[in-house]
């Protein structure tokens, strides 16, 4: 089913070359907001130049950015944000495939948990272990392995190969934010995401919440002349659990698959300053899902609903009530529009490159970079190697081989979609 071009392509895919690659990658700390993830973004940038892209390598304004209003928001500090683009130049009136990838990752957590250093990649046979191993530094090289094969082969493609890689997807999507604020297009995209062998054409939402709850200080001793936070909290926290249930009924078929495709979770909580004090006040703060196709100010309407009826029941909360705000990122939903052709291509392209056939196409129940790029108009769909279920944990892992084989796969999409002279 291959053409010669194609197979002669999937000759050059290197899969020691993409072995190295990957241990580059994990070994450098790129945590969201902090310097390795601008130095990160510099290594990238010469490896694009050296596949004779055209690049744009620029610090984005951030001060604008926030001021814009389709600011997704932002959890983490930072004093600067690369964007980073590079397109080829041998196109005519094809269209443009957009291969995107996140270069951040999240904080290792306890470095105890992990059987080594988090950030010196560990091989055992053909896995490599470490943190942003799936998430998504193997989505990057999967793109710079497809396109340095397509280059090496000398193919003249009738379109254009834009390849975004950008900052901040962890904490709400600046990167692709500026990238598209910046003007770069495409007519369709793709995002490495590790999807585990699966097509992900939908994202839920999550909306980041924070929630203030009064108590009344009092001396440890004398704990009935106080309120503790902690108790007023308690009713707040089983109202959350029953709203959950209720957002999770009747879900997209998209969603099906998973046990509770838009999760209501209370991430940390705060309360007292000292052990013989009742605490005086709590904050909780946690993340809210958004149902495909909603509206986040509905959603948002919908916690604060909820917030509110509970302080209504409650004699405490009636008169000292919570309060609810939303910092951090903002995810909409997002999703392929119905009938599109590309998850087909991919699906096709997946078993001629030597893929099992019939990737299964599903929803996500994360959010990711995927709705901002809808949201411009431009079809996207998730595919990459890696299982989400062990990213942003010590066990982080990805298959050399699932590399490979998402290269292979991307290498022949791009052909078929953009077109070859």
């Amino acid at each position: 089913m291959l053409s010669d071009v194609e197979g002669a392509v999937l000759a050059g895919i290197d899969e020691a070359g993409i072995g190295r690659t990957l241990l580059e990658l994990i070994s450098v700390p790129s945590v969201t907001g902090s310097a390795a993830e601008s130095e990160l973004q510099h290594l990238l940038a010469g490896r694009l130049e050296r596949l004779g892209l055209d690049v744009d390598l620029w610090s984005m304004d951030l001060d604008a950015l926030r001021a814009d209003p389709g600011f997704p928001g932002a959890e983490a500090e930072r004093a600067e944000a690369w964007g980073l683009v590079g397109v080829t130049e041998d196109g005519g009136d094809g269209p443009t495939f957009v291969l995107q990838g996140h270069v951040d990752v999240v904080p290792p957590g306890d470095p105890a948990a992990w059987a080594g250093d988090p950030f010196v990649p560990r091989v055992t046979g053909d896995v490599v272990h470490g943190r942003g191993a799936c998430d998504m530094k193997a989505g990057l090289v999967a793109h710079l392995a497809a396109l340095a094969a397509i280059r090496a082969a000398g193919v003249r493609l009738r379109g254009r190969v834009g390849v975004h890689f950008v900052v901040g997807e962890e904490d709400g999507g600046l990167g692709a934010f500026g990238t598209l604020r910046r003007g770069h297009r495409g007519d369709v995209c793709v995002i490495a995401e590790p999807t585990a062998g699966a097509l992900v054409t939908a994202n839920a939402g999550a909306l980041t919440f924070r929630i203030t709850v009064p108590g009344k200080a009092a001396h440890g001793s004398a704990r009935d002349q106080g309120v503790s936070a902690v108790d007023a909290y308690l009713p707040l926290h089983r109202a959350l659990a029953r709203l959950e249930a209720e957002r999770n009924r009747d879900v997209h078929p998209l969603m099906a698959e998973h046990p509770i495709p838009y999760a209501l979770s209370v991430g940390t909580v705060r309360a007292g300053d000292w052990a013989s004090s009742v605490p005086d006040v709590l904050v909780a703060e946690g993340r809210l899902g958004v149902r495909l196709g909603e509206d986040p100010a509905e959603a948002r309407a919908a916690f604060e609903r909820c917030v509110a009826e509970a302080c209504d029941d409650d004699p405490w909360l009636r008169a000292h009530r919570a309060s609810v705000t939303w910092p951090g990122g903002r995810f909409a939903s997002g999703r392929l529009p119905q009938g599109h052709p590309l998850p087909e291509v991919i699906r096709v392209a997946h078993a001629d490159a030597g893929g099992a056939a019939g990737l299964r196409e599903c929803g996500a129940p994360y959010g990711s970079d995927l709705r901002l790029y809808a949201g411009e108009g431009i079809p996207t769909v998730q595919f990459g190697p890696g299982d989400i279920r062990v990213a942003h944990s010590e066990r982080e892992r990805v298959a050399v081989a699932e590399v490979v084989q998402a290269a292979r796969t991307l290498a022949v999409t791009v052909l078929r979609t953009v077109g070859v002279k």
